[in-house]
């Protein structure tokens, strides 16, 4: 936000003694680049704040009549809306990267996170230490309170529920996780089943401010799926 009121400042600054001679759609190319930089970091404010400060000080510095927040040439008066426009445009295109960039960074860890359960039940791991890790990758992943794995059918009781399409119902009702989050005040349970055997549950306490994705929700079932692939694994057909 300082670089993005401050820079442009100096930089028409700067230029004020060779106003005469540079042309002003040169001076606003290099403005352009300053916006460009401080919008980079793919922070909206400060991206539109480093638009408007070069579109009023190359005003103020470098249009006639100087010093003055006013514009007598046409042609000045584009080149100054041309630059607060540009300006917002950049920002808005960097602020689109960086949360693709995001996307791709948090794809790519659900992805990995699933490679690394999918491994361990090839490798006749534990499942016990399976199920404990994947609580802990669930808490983060669903920004949960606590997660627990309870194995079997004792005591299921009525918590909502992550179903295997992503969706979340409460005693078969459909929950609108985006308004309302996770169901909170029962819990939320996330089973883990092989085919039609209940093998346990993930029982969740979730946060109430959180609102996971479809996406995530998604993840969360590949992950018990995981589960209920090691644990059916060590158990025989009519367990």
């Amino acid at each position: 936000m300082l670089a993005g009121l401050l820079v442009p400042l100096a930089l028409t600054a700067v230029m004020v003694p060779f106003r005469s001679s540079v042309a002003n759609t040169d001076a606003a190319l290099a403005l352009i680049l300053v916006i460009v930089a401080v919008a980079a970091a793919g922070y909206r404010p400060a991206g539109y704040l480093a638009a408007v400060s070069a579109a009023g000080w190359f005003d103020f510095f470098l249009t006639r009549p100087y010093e003055t927040f006013s514009i007598t040439r046409a042609t000045d008066i584009e080149t100054t809306v041309l630059l607060l426009v540009i300006g917002i445009a950049v920002t808005e295109i960097a602020v689109w990267g960086h949360r693709q960039h995001a996307t791709a960074s948090r794809r790519s860890g659900y992805l990995a996170g699933i490679h690394d359960a999918a491994r361990a039940v090839a490798a006749g791991g534990s499942p016990v230490s399976l199920a404990d890790e994947v609580s802990d990758r669930l808490v983060r992943l669903l920004s949960l309170r606590s997660c627990q794995f309870q194995y079997g059918r004792a005591g299921l009781g009525q918590p909502g529920r992550i179903e295997h399409d992503g969706r979340v119902t409460v005693a078969g009702s459909p929950w609108d996780v985006d308004q309302f989050g996770l169901p909170h005040n029962s819990g939320t349970e996330l089973l883990a089943e092989s085919g039609d055997r209940l093998l346990g549950r993930f029982l969740m306490e979730p946060d109430p401010g959180a609102r996971p994705t479809r996406e995530q929700l998604l993840v969360a079932v590949a992950f018990a799926d995981q589960v209920a692939a090691a644990l059916a694994a060590g158990q025989p057909a009519g367990a």
